[in-house]
């Protein structure tokens, strides 16, 4: 099937994972040209070489040729296969990284993917895994994927810049996936949160859930924050702590945001307090931008759609990321899927603002500029 399917050529590092997580679902071989080509360090990063290994061993019969100054990668896929993997992740990103993308494969293997991932647990770039668990998994869940061996467990905690987390991931085999009508999210009903502490006083934590209280106690009363402080060969190599917390709605929906310190030796330090407080107000703001899944998860949920019975289905998403509108984009080019969009009023007070982020007046321009270049050309707008 993939010698025959007709080749797609990019340029540029951009949406790499994207390109690549397509191409392999659909089994359309892809070409990335002038990665980096102008850089002082040309070529693909480490943690993207180590993306490509992540692919070749869960799939089988994968081909991967790139070039010698790692401008060029010619990648045809082959059958996602599963079964029991490890890997050792790249200390430059997240595990969270490389779990996006398992995300999206993992209902689709021959056989039920068990794969556990060493490196980084959580930092300051990518989604972290608590966040995944507490988001994606859920979404997962309404598209029919779940069971005794879904699940996903941090067995030890990693922080930038030595790593040394490791995590569970396992995942059963779905040949259909349920259609859905995500259209009302609800009220939020309760706030949960975990806070962490690896390699620093298990004060902090405390001191992290007691700030974050102080904004959220406001809005509602149901509000409990797990601290998670890990000791020994559990804390990993690096000293840090961060907060991750999560508003349930009375219709099943998880809205998410999360914070973590700067990486030991870079930047200033930060105060356990302020980064409580600045977590909260990013939930807050999460929680204004509204939908059925959180901006982290759009590009998932989008892909399950694709990829379910031909059944129509509904998702009701706040503002379009970036990440998501080019997703919307590589969805037609790989699977020739295009989405019907309809923009809906949050509500009187909010009518006006309520398809666009919290920003600055400039940057809400662009944001506007970045829809109006999505929507017109490809996707139906009512």
């Amino acid at each position: 099937m993939a010698t025959q399917a007709h080749s797609l050529s990019y340029a540029g590092c951009n949406f790499l994972r994207q390109r690549l997580v397509l191409s392999t679902l659909s089994g359309r071989p892809v070409k990335i040209r002038r990665i980096r080509a102008r850089d002082d360090n040309p070529g693909l990063r480490d943690f993207e070489a180590s993306f490509i290994r992540l692919l070749d061993k869960i799939t089988n019969g994968s081909r991967i040729e790139i070039n010698q100054t790692g401008t060029t990668l010619y990648y045809q896929p082959g059958l996602l296969y599963g079964g029991s993997v490890e890997h050792d992740c790249s200390i430059l990103r997240s595990i969270g990284y490389y779990l996006e993308a398992l995300l999206c494969l993992a209902p689709f293997m021959k056989h039920p993917l068990k794969i556990i991932l060493r490196g980084v647990t959580n930092d300051q770039v990518d989604p972290s895994v608590d966040v995944l668990k507490a988001t994606a998994l859920p979404v997962l869940k309404q598209f029919g994927i779940d069971g005794e061996s879904f699940e996903l467990k941090i067995l030890r905690r990693g922080m930038p810049p030595g790593g040394g987390g490791e995590v569970l991931f396992s995942c059963p085999v779905r040949k259909v996936l349920k259609p859905v009508q995500l259209t009302d999210p609800g009220k939020i009903k309760r706030i949960r949160g975990m806070a962490y502490s690896v390699r620093v006083s298990p004060q902090m934590a405390n001191r992290i859930v007691d700030s974050a209280r102080s904004i959220l106690n406001k809005f509602i009363p149901d509000i409990y924050i797990y601290t998670d402080h890990m000791k020994g060969a559990n804390s990993g190599k690096s000293p840090g702590f961060g907060l991750s917390l999560v508003a349930e709605t009375t219709n099943g929906t998880f809205l998410s945001a999360e914070l973590a310190s700067n990486p030991q030796g870079q930047g200033a330090a930060v105060l356990p307090e302020d980064l409580g407080r600045n977590c909260a107000k990013l939930l807050l703001e999460e929680i204004y931008r509204g939908g059925c899944v959180d901006s982290t998860n759009q590009s998932l949920v989008l892909l399950l759609m694709t990829l379910g019975q031909q059944d129509v289905s509904k998702v009701l998403l706040g503002p379009l990321s970036p990440y998501t509108i080019e997703f919307l984009r590589h969805l037609k080019s790989f699977f020739q899927i295009m989405f019907k969009i309809e923009t809906k009023p949050c509500g009187e007070e909010l009518k006006d603002e309520c398809h666009l982020p919290l920003a600055k007046d400039s940057e809400l321009e662009k944001h506007q500029d970045i829809l109006d270049e999505a929507l017109s050309p490809e996707l139906s707008m009512l």
